[in-house]
C-alpha cells in the first residue's frame, strides 16, 4: 500500500545541489535500503562486490546478518563512483515492472539530499536544478514530437557527456548540444550545409532580433571551447551545462514557432 506522502501527492523539496563526486556514507546506507527487499543477499552482495571490484568472502556463505555486513562494508569501501556502477548494474538486474518504483524512490532522495544524479531509463545521468531539468525534458518531448530525432539524440548525448565519470566530456557536452541546435535550424531554414553560425547571420529572422546574437555567440564560443581549444583555456563544467541549457531552450522554442505542426 503506497505511503502517506504518495497518497496525497507529497514530493520532496528540490535542494540546491551540494553533491556531484562524491557519495556520502549517509547515501551508501540508506541505498541498501532501498535494495534489499528486491533481491536475496548473495545476489545483491555479488552485484556490490562486481562494481567495487571485490572478491565475495568465501567463508560467509549464508544469507545472515554477517552477509549483511559483508555487502555493507564493501559499498562503504568502494570509491563514490563505484557506488553509482552499483546502481547501473543492480537495475540490470531488476525485473521491469520493479523498476519504475526503484527510480522513484531513488530520485526522490536525490532531489531531497542535494545529489546532482538521476536514474533515467536504467542508467545515471547528470541532474541540474529545477529549471535546467524542465527545460531539458521539454527539449526531448518537444524535438521527439516535432519527428526532430537527430537533435533530439544530440541533446541526450550532451547529457551523457556531462554524466561521464570520474571524468566528464566537457568539450563534447558543448559540441552535441550545439550540433541538436544547428540541426534544427537546418531543417527550419531548408539549408543542409551551413554551419550554425552562418545559418543564423543568413537567415536572422529565425530567432527574434536581439536573441539571435545569443545563437551567434554561442556558436563562436563552442567555436572555441569545444573545437578549437587553446592551451589553458578548457571549457569548465558550469559553462558546459549553461550551454547545454540554453541550447535545449531554443530548441524548444525553434520547434514551436518555426516548424510546422505536421512535421
Amino acid at each position: 500500500m503506497p505511503l502517506f506522502s504518495s497518497r496525497h501527492g507529497y514530493k520532496p523539496k528540490a535542494s540546491d545541489i551540494l553533491i556531484r563526486e562524491d557519495a556520502p556514507e549517509s547515501f551508501r546506507l540508506y541505498l541498501l535500503i532501498l535494495m534489499y527487499p528486491y533481491m536475496g543477499l548473495k545476489k545483491l552482495r555479488s552485484i556490490i562486490c562486481k562494481a567495487a571490484k571485490e572478491a565475495p568472502d568465501t567463508n560467509n556463505w549464508g544469507e545472515n546478518d554477517f552477509m549483511k555486513s559483508e555487502i555493507e562494508q564493501v559499498l562503504l569501501d568502494a570509491q563514490w563512483y563505484q557506488v553509482y556502477d552499483a546502481i547501473e548494474l543492480f537495475v540490470e538486474a531488476l525485473y521491469s515492472d520493479q523498476y519504475p518504483k526503484f527510480e522513484e524512490e531513488l530520485n526522490d532522495y536525490f532531489i531531497e539530499k542535494g545529489i546532482g544524479w538521476k536514474l533515467s531509463d536504467w542508467q545515471i545521468e547528470v541532474r541540474g536544478d529545477a529549471d535546467f531539468e524542465i527545460a531539458l525534458e521539454s527539449a526531448r518531448e518537444t524535438l521527439e514530437k516535432s519527428n526532430i530525432p537527430t537533435s533530439a539524440n544530440e541533446i541526450k548525448e550532451a547529457i551523457r557527456d556531462l554524466s561521464r565519470r570520474p571524468n566528464p566530456e566537457i568539450t563534447g557536452s558543448i559540441q552535441h548540444s550545439v550540433a541538436a541546435l544547428e540541426c534544427l535550424c537546418r531543417k527550419v531554414t531548408g539549408e543542409q550545409t551551413m554551419t550554425l553560425g552562418k545559418l543564423i547571420k543568413e537567415n536572422p529572422q529565425i530567432v527574434p532580433q536581439p536573441l539571435n546574437d545569443v545563437v551567434t555567440k554561442i556558436f563562436g564560443f563552442a567555436s572555441i571551447k569545444g573545437r578549437h581549444l587553446q592551451e589553458g583555456n578548457d571549457p569548465t563544467y558550469e559553462e558546459a551545462e549553461l550551454v547545454v541549457h540554453l541550447s535545449a531552450a531554443i530548441c524548444t522554442y525553434l520547434c514551436k514557432v518555426e516548424l510546422p505542426t505536421n512535421v
